[in-house]
């Protein structure tokens, strides 16, 4: 294992080690119920006759955890596996990792027609007078919507995020709702939007888990818009912008999503990269500085890589929470600038197994619950027709797998099938042995896809569209 994987805690013959890696030891009754803990995995895995998972442990050196800000989550993308979680649902301020959400709903609106990439937004006098950071234009000054995202995602503009705010809905105001309403629909359950740039505000609220629904939900539904978020430099006026994500420049295989920072919020990045077709999505909350923040998502995305590389060899392992809290007791705490939340030290080992994401039931998941509905005969016809279904090509040539390429999520029909038609005659190399559809998600999006793939052909024609500046994503079948 690399520098930044560690064994917590392995069961061999029948003994269990704590490693601290240098730091402090524990006190003599967190040692004893740690004992006992040991104990029962070893005898429990002894009693199933498996042995017991091995757990890779997170390194803390670089963040203060116990700082009441702190929260942390790490993600598989394409399963909605939680592979790590702390503090994961506690209600912390997004600060500008909130522009994520209002590209979303720009997205939205550009699939769905209601906006255009080339269309002029005139800035408000309300839009100019924004705190830094910002791009500076000044009232009566337009911009293309298409400038204003890339504004937004790289040099994390806040006049362009109210700018864009004000094209979509009117006023700022009523798209803080909007964005709230959106999120819900989404699964962010803990998040409360009233602005549309993340500047301070009380009221405005999300959490680590949230960010990560929000995150894996922009790959999905508009993987040609991600690229947005992948940018290292923007130019406006002759003038380089360069993007204030320091992983994108420092880590192999990130290409987004966004930093945050106010002094109540502390430094907070959402971050996501891709190795060996395996994509993780990992958010931390409440670093104490940026290179600390940086430096513990490095180390939550390297660990998270180590884990899914031992599993494809056969190991069991899991994500060991080596910083150990109770389990939250009654409803959640709003933060206080002052004083923090209600986050206390504790103990309780909380592992990988716990439920994946919440959000919108997926298509798949849907089909299969009602294709196992039974009828009055015991049958397993379904009582009701699913939305879509999400099956392989049974006409597929030999070769061809279940992988899929999506392309593209949009409000309408028409628009899915038109980019379906484009994608499908400027890459006909890529996907000729490919079955093009257009599925329909609960969410209500219509999602061109192409699927039958192997997972090598899948890879290769997304590799393709992204040189060709096509963004898309590879689906793994479950």
């Amino acid at each position: 294992m690399g520098s930044h994987v560690r064994v917590l805690l392995a069961a061999r013959g029948g003994r269990c080690k704590s490693l601290n890696d240098g730091r402090p030891p524990m006190n003599e009754p967190a040692r004893r119920l740690l004992s006992c803990l040991c104990a029962a995995t070893v005898l429990a895995a002894g009693a199933l006759g498996v042995p017991a998972p091995v757990q890779a442990q997170i390194p803390y050196a670089s963040l203060n955890t116990a700082e009441p800000k702190y929260a942390a989550i790490v993600v598989d993308a394409n399963s909605g596996e939680v592979l790590f979680a702390k503090s994961a649902d506690r209600q912390r301020y997004p600060a500008s990792i909130t522009k994520v959400m209002t590209l979303y709903m720009a997205f939205e609106a550009v699939a769905s027609g209601r906006l255009n990439l080339n269309d002029q937004i005139i800035i408000s006098p309300r839009a100019a007078a924004q705190a830094p950071t910002k791009l500076g234009l000044r009232a009566g000054e337009t911009i293309t919507v298409a400038d204003a995202m890339r504004a937004i995602a790289v040099k994390s503009a806040n006049d362009m995020a109210v700018a864009l705010a004000e094209k979509i809905a009117g006023t700022e105001s009523r798209f803080g709702a909007l964005m709230t309403v959106r999120a819900r629909e989404l699964g962010m359950n803990n998040t409360r939007f009233v602005n549309a740039s993340g500047l301070p505000d009380s009221r405005q609220l999300s959490s680590a888990r949230d960010i990560a629904i929000l995150s894996r939900a922009v790959m999905r539904d508009y993987p040609q818009f991600y690229v947005f978020f992948s940018q290292k430099e923007f130019v406006y006026q002759g003038r380089a912008n360069r993007n204030h994500n320091r992983l994108l420049f420092q880590m192999p295989g990130v290409d987004g999503i966004k930093t945050g920072f106010t002094n109540a919020s502390g430094y907070n990045l959402a971050a996501s990269a891709v190795r060996n077709n395996r994509r993780l999505i990992a958010v931390v909350l409440g670093g104490n500085s940026t290179a600390a923040r940086d430096n513990h998502v490095q180390d939550l995305l390297e660990t998270g890589f180590d884990v899914l590389r031992r599993r494809q060899r056969g190991e069991v392992i899991t994500v060991a929470q080596n910083l150990f809290e109770p389990a939250p007791i009654g409803p959640l705490v709003r933060p206080s600038i002052e004083q923090g939340d209600a986050d206390q030290p504790g103990l309780k080992i909380i592992t990988s197994d716990r439920p994946l994401l919440r959000g919108p039931t997926t298509v798949e998941a849907k089909a299969v619950k009602t294709a196992s509905t039974k009828d009055d005969k015991g049958s397993k016809a379904s009582k009701d027709k699913p939305a879509a279904k999400l099956a392989t090509n049974d006409k597929a040539k030999p070769g061809n797998g279940a992988f899929l390429v999506q392309v593209g999520a949009f409000r309408q029909k028409a628009l899915a099938q038109t980019e379906l038609k484009r994608i499908g005659r400027k890459f006909s190399a890529q996907f000729a042995e490919a079955e093009g559809r257009v599925e329909s998600a609960a969410s209500g999006e219509f999602r061109a896809r192409f699927g039958g793939l192997t997972a090598a052909a899948a890879k290769k024609a997304c590799s393709s569209l992204k040189a060709a500046g096509q963004v898309c994503m590879v689906i793994a079948p479950r």
